[in-house]
This record gives C-alpha cells, sequence and structure tokens, in this order.
C-alpha cells in the first residue's frame, strides 16, 4: 500500500507572508513614489533618485518593522508560555482538568478527554497546553530574524522593477511604462503567492491589480495636480 501524504499549505505562512507583503510592497510603493515625481517633472535625474532613495529606505524599513513586529509577537508567546509553566507547577491537577475541558468542548467524551489530558501531560504538560490552550505550535511560532531578511530582500526585488524602469523607459512616458509593466508584475506576484498558498489565483490577481492601480492613479493624480518641481 502506498503511502498517502497530504499536502498542507499552512506551515509556509510565516515565510510566505513576509515574502509576499515585502514584494509587492517594494512594487508597488516605490512605482507609486516614481509615478508621483514623474508626473510633476520632466527630469531623469530625480525619477531615478527617487526611485533609488524609495528602494533603499522602504527595504530597511521594511525588515526593521517586521522585525518588531514579529518580535513583539514572539515576547507575548515566551511570556504566555512563562505563565503557563508556573501554573503547571503551582497547580497541576486544575490545569490536567483545563486541558480535558477544552478536549471535551470539540467533541471527546469527558472520560476520554481526561485520558488524552492525562497522557499528553505525562508526555510533555507544557507542549500540550501551549498547542490546545494557546494555540502555540511549531508552525505558527514567531521568527523575528526570518520575517525580517524575507521582508528585505523581498522588498528589494520588488522595488528592483520600478528603479530599472525609471532608468530606460522613455521620461515623456514614464507614467504609462511604470503603471503597465508595474501591473503585469502585480499579476505575477499573486499569482505566485496564491498558487505557492493553495488559494485561488485569479481572486488574487484581481484583488492585487485592483488596489495596485488605485494606489498608482491617486499618486500620479497628486504628482499632476501639485505639479511639484523637485529640480
Amino acid at each position: 500500500m502506498k503511502h498517502h501524504l497530504e499536502k498542507h499549505y499552512v506551515n509556509r505562512i510565516g515565510w510566505l507572508r513576509a515574502a509576499v507583503l515585502g514584494a509587492n510592497d517594494g512594487l508597488l510603493s516605490t512605482t507609486s513614489i516614481v509615478i508621483g515625481v514623474a508626473a510633476a517633472s520632466s527630469d531623469r535625474h530625480s525619477i531615478v533618485l527617487t526611485a533609488l532613495a524609495g528602494t533603499i529606505a522602504g527595504a530597511m524599513s521594511m525588515a526593521a518593522g517586521e522585525y518588531v513586529s514579529v518580535s513583539s509577537q514572539a515576547d507575548t508567546e515566551n511570556a504566555d508560555l512563562e505563565r503557563e509553566k508556573k501554573e503547571l507547577e503551582e497547580m497541576p491537577e486544575f490545569e490536567l482538568q483545563e486541558l480535558a475541558k477544552i478536549y471535551v468542548k470539540r467533541g471527546v467524551s469527558k472520560q476520554t478527554a481526561l485520558q488524552v489530558a492525562i497522557e499528553l501531560s505525562e508526555h510533555n504538560a507544557l507542549e500540550a497546553h501551549a498547542k490546545d490552550e494557546l494555540g502555540i505550535n511549531e508552525i505558527t511560532t514567531a521568527k523575528p530574524f526570518q520575517a525580517s531578511i524575507s521582508s528585505f530582500f523581498s522588498f528589494l526585488a520588488g522595488a528592483s522593477l520600478p528603479l530599472i524602469i525609471s532608468v530606460i523607459a522613455p521620461v515623456s512616458n514614464m507614467v504609462y511604462w511604470q503603471y503597465s509593466f508595474s501591473i503585469i508584475f502585480l499579476m505575477i506576484l499573486g499569482a505566485i503567492s496564491a498558487k505557492t498558498g493553495g488559494a485561488s489565483i485569479w481572486k488574487a490577481m484581481i484583488r492585487i491589480c485592483f488596489w495596485g492601480t488605485i494606489a498608482m492613479g491617486i499618486t500620479a493624480l497628486i504628482g499632476h495636480l501639485f505639479g511639484v518641481n523637485v529640480n
């Protein structure tokens, strides 16, 4: 009999979230900034400098923000685990009954739930409470450094497109070049992220194109209306 290997996507959620968010943000935010400046100025030097500054600042900000955010989550998880560990030492019987009640709520009989709670507690009480009471496991555990690195390099990857376009595209049609290529790559990113996460590809593509168009359209409108001279 062949072994049935189930394919799950939830174990990818940590790095996938950071990578997709970073790439989308790098592409969309940098393109929006460049479009806003290009709509107000015909100076290539200013446009390229804006794209470069947006790329560097955005990547650093994304990495730092992701690290701080995920670190806060990790601190909260560790604090909960320490509290749970102390409660297991001080009142193990109460914690055992609490664990059994969780299984009862899931549809297990009281007798079976208590037996499961006893066996899991004998194996690793803290692990059992972490998973079933706190919802913390090896898949959802916060990994600040991994999230930070993923965000940094994915932002750079996404921002590299508008940076390259700002160098090679005709200045007179810069806004249209930036928008066209960004929409194409946003669709590709949406499809890749949906495929990797096992979600609907078309839904992801439509969603990211819709909001991407709005973001770039607003910045272009602002640049055009104000006509800021950035020379």
